[in-house]
């Protein structure tokens, strides 16, 4: 048998940060973000052989391993071995052998919620593998718990929940660990026109998720500018939501503007002399704010283009040596699984 699911990747639009602990555990945190046109694939077919076979197409690594409940961490793919571990252990290998393969249409630490998007296409997959049915808030918690606690990767919570739920969403993580799914009804004229302005680019640049989350981390435990900064970042959350919700696109820009200059206040490698540089030529040229994607540092970032000024922009980006990226809203991506003969 062959088993198959996807989910979609997400523009984190606002609070991004405050999904993280410890400062969701002490104030409560809150995102707004949106799921696009790419996604995380996954495939899983039964083999009869006693092998575990391994494969990311997106990143060109693969690898084997004797058929085993437990499959050995380190090394890479870690999150496809945790994933496996974590559904052997918890329903039985009946399986003679398995082959898992992952695809993602954007590269690696790309800021756009990769990883724990991967994980929870991996999550529908096995689900669907073992005859089992979670909910969209099973699945998402499922997912953290595997690449949070059990690999023990740091991070957020708002990307496995994005890529669960689909469509665009008010996300509050409280202090007392719930977290409550708000979906946006924003009409399907504003979020194409939305659409038409905001400009996704990969900048290129390599990043350091890990530092950037430790130091962050630290901050978040004590009072201080990063400590406010963060207070700011949940706030701009709910402008964003009442913008979108009553289609004042323009101040889109101006509220990402805002949380581009908060951001950076919350860890030190979230901006940099290049990103500064881009970040200022695409404001030169006519976009009224931005962000960096995920945590900062490198891989995507987002403008917002007032109409009439977004091929001006596109065209300082890309002399900037970067990439600007084909996407759109998919706030209909719930995500998909299915098995074949």
């Amino acid at each position: 048998m062959r088993y198959e699911a996807m989910a979609p990747l997400r523009l984190g639009l606002a609070g991004g940060g405050t999904d993280v602990t410890p400062y969701c555990d002490r104030f409560g945190g809150a995102v707004v973000n949106a799921t696009v046109s790419l996604y995380v694939r996954v495939w899983l077919e039964e083999l009869a052989m006693p092998v575990v076979k391994l494969e990311a197409l997106d990143r060109g690594e693969q690898a084997s391993f004797p058929f085993s409940p437990t499959l050995p961490l380190g090394g890479g793919l870690d999150l496809l071995k945790g994933v496996y571990n974590h559904f052997s252990q918890t329903y039985g290998t009946r399986l003679q052998g398995l082959r898992i393969t992952t695809q993602a249409d954007v590269p690696a630490g790309s800021g756009l919620g990769t990883s724990s998007t991967l994980v929870v296409a991996l999550v529908r997959a096995f689900l669907e593998l073992y005859g089992q049915e979670l909910d969209a808030y099973a699945v998402a918690r499922l997912a953290y718990r595997i690449e949070r606690e059990e690999l023990g990767l740091p991070g957020g919570r708002q990307d496995q929940y994005a890529a669960a739920f689909g469509g665009v969403n008010y996300i509050g993580f409280l202090a007392d660990g719930r977290v409550e799914v708000q979906p946006l009804a924003v009409s399907s004229e504003v979020l194409q026109a939305l659409q038409q302005r905001l400009v996704l680019y990969f900048t290129g640049q390599p990043r350091d998720s890990v530092s950037i989350l430790t130091e962050q981390a630290l901050h978040a435990a004590a009072d201080g500018p990063a400590l406010e900064a963060m207070h700011r970042l949940k706030e701009q959350s709910a402008m964003m939501r009442e913008a979108l919700l009553q289609g004042r696109l323009d101040e889109i820009g101006v509220i990402l503007d805002f949380g581009f200059r908060q951001k950076r206040q919350i860890a030190s490698g979230i901006s940099h002399a290049g990103i500064e540089a881009i970040y200022a030529a695409a404001l030169a040229a006519g976009a009224t704010g931005g962000k960096i994607s995920g945590a900062g540092g490198g891989g995507f970032m987002m403008f917002y283009c007032p109409e009439g000024t977004r091929q001006a922009v596109e065209q300082v980006l890309t002399a900037m040596g970067g990439h600007v990226w084909s996407w759109g809203f998919d706030i209909d991506a719930k995500g998909a699984a299915e098995n074949t003969p």
